[in-house]
């Protein structure tokens, strides 16, 4: 039995073809275009559309795929461009037009609550209560519950590493008023925020995938964050991309991420540990029992 999920995000489409394991899902096969739909949104408040047409496109090419690797049950999802966008309904049109399937925008508590199933599906350990960070390139997710119960606490913050790239990171490298700026931004977007304190911490998306390769180690505690930033600052997107390896679109907005994550990890209090699944993997689990229910 297996389920394809298409996350189209402001960075890019992905597709993932998972199948159901005890408790989780294991990915079979895993795919991306990189699209920048975000870059449209913060520019013009609206997808261009030349992007709506590649939207379209990348769209096909993933359903297609997804079906040649056996795929039964489908679901195209939509997270912040779908949200920021003026013209949102126009995505979902030409996703819909594509895919030939039906599109879900989300909101911000939808794609909350699935990083959050996605997170805890593939997390070995257990802990009475645990928090999951999810940045995304236009907006940024906190979740704080429990395997048993699922989240209590939820929150979304409309910053995210491509957003703030363009808003504040314009230089390749930044120059240290644009740090302080992006700082300043982070800051006053978190100034609300106060979670429940949890007893574990996960971080799931590019940023933290990235950052896992730029530390060595898949615990991101305040210090490595710190490092991290310093690290990051002083290179171009092609020394990112040749020293750590990363896409060249998550070479662009991996430091506005750190500068995110490192916000989020303070108010936590504890250190982040990058997650194995997210968004996409808690959309295929739900799919996956839902057939298997019927």
């Amino acid at each position: 039995m297996r389920a394809g999920i298409v996350d189209v995000g402001s960075n890019t489409m992905r597709l993932l073809v998972a199948r159901a394991r005890k408790g989780g899902v294991d990915g079979v096969h895993v795919e991306r275009v990189p699209l920048g739909l975000g870059e449209d949104v913060e520019q013009f408040g609206r997808i261009s559309l030349e992007k709506l047409e590649a939207a379209e496109a990348a769209a096909r090419s993933l359903v297609e795929r997804a079906r040649a690797q056996g795929a039964g049950r489908l679901e195209i999802l939509v997270t912040s461009p779908g949200r920021q966008a003026d013209n949102g309904e126009e995505l979902r049109t030409a996703l819909e037009i594509g895919s030939g399937l039906p599109v879900r925008i989300l909101s911000a508590d939808d794609e909350a609550r699935l990083a959050y199933a996605g997170a805890l599906a593939a997390w070995r350990r257990d802990a009475a209560s645990v928090a999951v960070v999810d940045v995304g390139g236009g907006s940024a997710q906190l979740v704080v519950g429990t395997a048993a119960a699922g989240p209590v606490w939820a929150r979304s913050v409309d910053i995210g590493s491509l957003r703030l790239t363009k808003r504040s990171l314009r230089s390749d490298p930044p120059d240290a008023s644009e740090l302080e700026a992006a700082r300043i931004e982070v800051e006053a977007a978190f100034a609300a925020i106060t979670p429940p304190l949890p007893l574990a911490a996960l971080a799931t998306g590019g940023t933290a995938r990235a950052l896992r390769k730029v530390v060595g180690r898949r615990r991101l505690d305040a210090g490595e964050l710190k490092s991290a930033v310093r690290t990051l600052s002083p290179l171009t997107t092609d020394e990112l991309v040749g020293e750590f390896g990363l896409a060249p679109g998550r070479a662009r907005t991996v430091l506005a991420g750190a500068l995110i994550l490192v916000e989020a990890q303070r108010r936590l209090g504890l250190p982040l540990e990058v997650a194995r699944g997210g968004i996409r993997e808690g959309a295929a689990l739900a799919l996956l029992s839902e057939r298997a229910a019927a």
